[in-house]
C-alpha cells in the first residue's frame, strides 16, 4: 500500500515582488499607567514609590553652589551690607569712634548743609566731574579710533596706552605727579620755555585742580579698551556705502560711528562719572603739601573732606551723613543718565 507522504512546500529561492499588504489597523494607544494596586482585603491603594535621585541630586548641586558662593556672601554681609547699615545709623548720631554713639536726629545734616567747607567740596567735586570726565572719554575715544586702524605694532601701542590705567591710581604715581607740577619742576620749566606765566600748579589754588584733571585724563586706558571693542563691532560695509555716497570722515564719524557705539559710550560715561565722584587718593596726595586737600582747599573733593571729618576730626557721625548724601547724589546722577539714554543711545532691535 502506497503511503501518502505530505510535506509543506519550500519557499522559492528567488521570490518575486510580493503584493502590498493591506493596511492594518492603527497602532493602539499606549496604555495608561496602571493605578496603584489595592492591598489585599480592600482599603486605600498603596502609593507608588518615587525615585529620590533627582531631588537629592538637585539638593547636592544647590549646596555646592552655596558653598562656592559663601566667601562672597560672607564678604558682602561683613564688609558691605553691615557697614552700610551701621553708617546709616551713625548718620543720625554723635559718634567719635571712642565713645558710645548718641542719637541727635537730623543735626548732622543740618550742620553739613550750613558748613561752608562742605559747599566748597561740592563745588570742587562738581567741577572735577564736569571737566575731567568728558576730557578723559574724549582722549580714550580718540586713541581708540587711531588704534582701530590696521598698522604694524598695534599690540604694542595698545599695551602702552593701557599701562597708565594700571599704575595711575597708585600712591607713587601721585607723588611723581605732584613733583612734576611743583615750582621749578618740569612743567614749570616748560612754561618758562614757551613764554607762559611761570610757577608750579601745586601751590596755586586756582590751577592745582587742573593738575588733578591732567592725571585723570592720563589714565584713559580702561575706557579706551572698551571703546576699541565697540569699534570692532561696527560693520565695515556701512563705511564703504557711506564713502560711495560721498560722505567724508567727519560725516561718517557723526552718522555711523557714534550711533553704532552709543551703548558703549553710555557705559563708559556711567562708569567714569561714578568713578569721578569717588576720587580720593590722588587728590589727597597731590594736595597734601603742608595742607591736606590742597592750598586754600584747591583739591578739597567731597571724599577728602569726608575723610577729614571722619578720621582727623573724629566726627564719624557727620562723616556718615556726608557719605549717604554722596550716595544719594550718585544715585540721582545715575538715574538721570539712564533717563537721558532713551534720546541718544541706539540699541539694536530687541537688545535693550
Amino acid at each position: 500500500m502506497d503511503a501518502a507522504v505530505t510535506s509543506e512546500p519550500h519557499a522559492p529561492s528567488n521570490p518575486g515582488p510580493h503584493p502590498e499588504a493591506p493596511p492594518g489597523p492603527p497602532n493602539p494607544p499606549a496604555p495608561a499607567p496602571a493605578a496603584a494596586a489595592a492591598p489585599p482585603g480592600g482599603g486605600l491603594p498603596l502609593p507608588t514609590p518615587h525615585r529620590p535621585g533627582r531631588r537629592a541630586r538637585a539638593r547636592r548641586e544647590n549646596l555646592a553652589g552655596y558653598l562656592f558662593m559663601s566667601p562672597w556672601i560672607a564678604g558682602f554681609l561683613l564688609l558691605t551690607a553691615g557697614p552700610m547699615i551701621a553708617s546709616l545709623y551713625f548718620a543720625f548720631t554723635d559718634y567719635n569712634l571712642f565713645d558710645a554713639p548718641t542719637w541727635v536726629g537730623l543735626d548732622n545734616f543740618t550742620e553739613m548743609f550750613g558748613d561752608p567747607r562742605w559747599r566748597t567740596s561740592v563745588e570742587v567735586t562738581s567741577w572735577y566731574v564736569v571737566i575731567g570726565t568728558p576730557l578723559k572719554l574724549a582722549a580714550a575715544l580718540g586713541v581708540a579710533l587711531l588704534l582701530n586702524q590696521s598698522r604694524r605694532g598695534q599690540g604694542f601701542y595698545r599695551a602702552a596706552f593701557y599701562a597708565p590705567s594700571l599704575v595711575g591710581a597708585s600712591v607713587s604715581i601721585a607723588i611723581v605727579w605732584r613733583a612734576l607740577f611743583s615750582d621749578g619742576a618740569a612743567i614749570d620749566r616748560g612754561q618758562r620755555f614757551l613764554g607762559l606765566e611761570p610757577g608750579g600748579w601745586i601751590g596755586d589754588p586756582d590751577r592745582i585742580i587742573y593738575a588733578l584733571v591732567a592725571l585723570t585724563v592720563w589714565q584713559f586706558g580702561a575706557p579706551m579698551v572698551i571703546f576699541l571693542a565697540g569699534l570692532k563691532q561696527v560693520p565695515r560695509e556701512l563705511y564703504e556705502a557711506a564713502q560711495v555716497d560721498g560722505a567724508g570722515p567727519w560725516r561718517r564719524f557723526w552718522s555711523i560711528t557714534l550711533p553704532m557705539i552709543s551703548p558703549v559710550l553710555f557705559f563708559n560715561v556711567l562708569l567714569e562719572t561714578i568713578h569721578s565722584f569717588q576720587i580720593f587718593g590722588s587728590a589727597y596726595i597731590i594736595g597734601s603739601q603742608g595742607n591736606a586737600c590742597g592750598p586754600a582747599d584747591g583739591t578739597l573733593v567731597y571724599t577728602c573732606y569726608l575723610y577729614i571729618q571722619g578720621f582727623e576730626n573724629s566726627r564719624m557721625g557727620l562723616a556718615s551723613a556726608m557719605a549717604w548724601m554722596l550716595l544719594l547724589a550718585v544715585a540721582v546722577v545715575t538715574a538721570f543718565l539712564f533717563w537721558s539714554q532713551r534720546r541718544w543711545v541706539h540699541y539694536e532691535e530687541g537688545a535693550r
